[in-house]
């Protein structure tokens, strides 16, 4: 189709129907339709033609993952865990840690900073030998256990906490395969991750405030902290290379800090032995903390494992228990 994304969704908004966009276009209303699932899925969008919007307007079709949250904390702690990949059966050390935390710390805010789900059976990288991977079903079970508990243990330590989630690449595995393998399913509940976590707000960023960023990924490399620092101009918290570290970056504006928040899981867990064939991982198991003072970022700390039933924080060794 010669057509550019704005072409067709301009054709599909401005017309009565589906069949009189495909003629407005020169396209059949299937390729029409094939061409409308791509753009929005790649533009996270909802094309509604003027027909869509009276026939669904009960529906909340329009962005699924809102783009930015923004919370305007300027004094207080929030929490900022990332790359949970949560099995079932396994509760890692550093999870643990992290109800401790809540408990201890009374946060404003938790943040699940992407990928609680892993999507290993439906990864677009092949199956490894015979390896057997948890199905989506039993995944599912462990994020929502681990998820509900997280979720309790922040409401009774804060009232009024807020609980947030920037999407990460495997949590966008469930809805892709689905969009990919059964569109027809589309707006039907349950068929979108968002649906099973409904007291976790979905976004692929939160604004703590106007200095400080947190979603999943940015740069990549071994330097990403420091280049995500510099190219965001701001505090930035990302998760992805689960390396758990601070980079502080100093210039004439001052002091900002790229943050990984490492992964909640253990590094060399059944999640990743075969991909990862067991060789040495510069990965760290943990999660951040963050202290605002008048919407000054303090010296970010980080909560690190220590042994298998113990954490590091502010120069103690803390023994969690389940």
């Amino acid at each position: 189709m010669g057509n550019t994304d704005q072409q067709v969704i301009s054709a599909i908004e401005n017309s009565s129907s589906i069949r009189e966009a495909s003629k407005v276009l020169g396209v059949s209303e299937s390729g029409l339709n094939r061409r409308r699932r791509k753009i929005e899925q790649k533009l996270k969008i909802a094309i509604k033609a003027p027909q869509d919007k009276e026939q669904y307007k009960h529906l909340q079709i329009a962005h699924v993952h809102p783009q930015q949250k923004n919370l305007g904390i300027l004094n207080g702690t929030v929490i900022v865990f990332s790359d949970a990949h949560f099995w079932p059966g396994i509760y890692s050390t550093a999870f643990k840690g992290l109800l401790w935390a809540i408990k201890e710390l009374k946060p404003n805010a938790v943040i699940a900073n992407g990928d609680i789900f892993d999507g290993s059976a439906i990864s677009r990288h092949p199956r490894i030998g015979w390896a057997k991977s948890p199905s989506v079903m039993e995944e599912l079970k462990a994020c929502t256990i681990c998820m509900g508990e997280i979720e309790e243990t922040a409401k009774k330590a804060r009232h009024n906490v807020k609980l947030m989630w920037p999407l990460g690449n495997h949590d966008a595995r469930f809805e892709t395969f689905l969009a990919a393998n059964a569109p027809q399913y589309e707006h039907v509940k349950g068929f979108t991750l968002k649906d099973h976590f409904p007291d976790w707000e979905p976004c692929w960023s939160v604004w703590i405030n106007e200095g400080t960023i947190v979603k999943h990924r940015f740069k990549g490399g071994i330097h990403a902290t420091h280049n995500n620092a510099i190219w965001s101009g701001k505090n930035i918290i990302t998760g992805h290379l689960h390396s758990l570290k601070v980079t502080p970056f100093s210039d004439y504006n001052g002091v900002r800090y790229g943050i990984d928040t490492g992964t909640l899981a253990e590094p060399y867990g059944p999640q990743f032995e075969d991909y990862t064939e067991q060789g040495p991982l510069n990965w760290r198991s943990g999660f951040a903390v963050l202290t605002f003072v008048n919407g000054k970022l303090l010296l970010p700390e980080l909560v690190t494992t220590h042994s298998p039933d113990s954490i590091e924080f502010r120069g103690r060794v803390i023994k969690v228990v389940d």
